[in-house]
């Protein structure tokens, strides 16, 4: 059944999570949350999709030419599922595909300060029926409240010393020829105290949210993710991605803080490391795009977040004729920030030092009124309940260049896991 009708009431501004909040516990609870920021105007909240695909993608994402997945729908993409031609065969820890499709959402204009109860059916009395249970939702929105950790503790699936060796070898490889960057992460593992679920470490990242904010819960999996990173939009032709790379803390005195973005600014290797990405990314891009129209609108601007800076740029893109979103994640996936260069020897060199990442820095998108928007999942956790308990695992990486020192890029990874491991253990 092809969703061919659309409704939209509108509703008083109520800010997002309280809607979400009111949903957490239902079957598909989801709440793509942003900041409110120049990136960030859109919130989505919703909950009962009513079609689910939870497969491999050996064949490719024909699941995305699917009409019945045009408008109104939410995937997420392993990383490890773009990352097996290069590897070969590994195993899975987490479905290379999961997507569903929800006829009722709430959509969020942080801008205009209004809300929508968008309904989707197979005919107007259908979509009429849907809004109306997203109104239904709105009404019942309740209040968050921030809970107390949801977690004991953060443990290092390996010690600081093996990620350092790791970084040193790859440093090697590079000086060999071998490669020019690869992006090499660490992993820490837990599980959630007995009365906790995966939203309440949403909850505590409420107070430092991003353009790209996520909660998705299908069944006994959940991912949390605090992602700053826009992997990619579509919009209409328009194709744009902004790959993150560079990275220095936070500091609470202004004058340091400022010292330190600065100090990003102007590094000659966070520069190189970014413009061999924002390459990277010009060339996938082209295998989508109207030959001619990739172009670098923005390059090494400073991005100002709770715990850390970040050093972005912009490339953009005509997407030819008839390119939907599975052909341009096709051309694209997995994100060349998170990989390397070339991409295809990174994800090599990346699975000779790393077990499977799952859903980290793989993509979460959306797909509705025509655009695609898909995130890079860095910043966050995946959670699975495991004999009615919740176990999480989260990683947090670097890119790893010739001059790369093994002491910085651990201090990296650790300013990087920040603001979940504070979410999660308050530590």
């Amino acid at each position: 059944m092809t969703f061919r009708a659309v409704e939209r009431r509108p509703l008083p501004w109520r800010e997002p999570l309280a809607a979400a909040a009111g949903l957490r516990h239902r079957d598909g609870a989801l709440a793509l949350l942003s900041d409110g920021g120049p990136l960030g105007r859109w919130s989505f909240v919703a909950a009962d999709p009513d079609r689910v695909v939870i497969e491999p993608v050996e064949t490719g994402l024909d699941r995305l030419r699917d009409p019945d997945f045009a408008d109104g729908a939410v995937g997420l993409l392993a990383y490890d599922a773009g990352a097996r031609p290069a590897t070969g065969p590994r195993p899975s820890i987490w479905p290379d595909l999961m997507l569903a499709r929800y006829p009722s959402m709430l959509v969020f204009d942080h801008r205009d300060r209004t809300v929508l109860a968008v309904g989707r059916g197979a005919d107007v009395e259908a979509a009429r029926a849907a809004a109306g249970v997203a109104q239904g939702w709105f009404a019942a929105a309740a209040e968050p409240v921030t809970p107390p950790p949801p977690a004991a503790r953060l443990n290092p699936e390996a010690p600081s010393t093996a990620y350092e060796a790791a970084v040193a070898a790859v440093v090697a490889r590079i000086a060999a020829g071998d490669l020019f960057q690869a992006n090499i992460a660490r992993a820490w593992t837990g599980a959630l105290h007995s009365d906790a679920d995966p939203f309440d470490v949403l909850l505590r990242l409420a107070d430092r949210a991003s353009a790209y904010g996520a909660f998705w819960r299908l069944g006994d999996r959940a991912i949390v993710s605090n992602s700053p990173e826009l992997f990619l939009t579509l919009d209409g032709d328009r194709i744009e991605t902004r790959p993150i790379k560079g990275t220095r803390p936070r500091d609470p005195d202004p004058a340091r803080d400022a010292a330190l973005a600065d100090d990003l600014q102007a590094s000659a290797k966070d520069r190189a490391e970014n413009l061999m990405i924002v390459d990277l990314m010009r060339n996938d891009l082209a295998r989508a795009a109207v030959p001619g129209s990739v172009a670098v609108e923005r390059l090494f601007e400073v991005e100002r977040l709770a715990t850390v800076h970040h050093l972005v740029s912009t490339v953009t893109a005509r997407a030819r004729p008839g390119v939907g979103p599975a052909d341009l994640l096709e051309a694209t996936f997995p994100p060349g920030s998170i990989t390397g260069a070339p991409k295809h020897q990174a994800m090599k060199v990346i699975a000779g030092h790393e077990p499977p990442r799952g859903p980290w820095c793989g993509s979460l998108f959306h797909i509705a009124d025509g655009r695609m928007t898909a995130s890079v999942l860095i910043r966050t956790a995946a959670f699975e309940r495991m004999s009615g308990k919740w176990r999480f695992r989260t990683l947090a990486g670097a890119g790893i260049v010739a001059d790369s020192d093994p002491a910085a890029e651990l201090a990296e990874t650790e300013a990087k896991i920040r603001a979940l491991r504070e979410a999660l253990t308050g530590d």
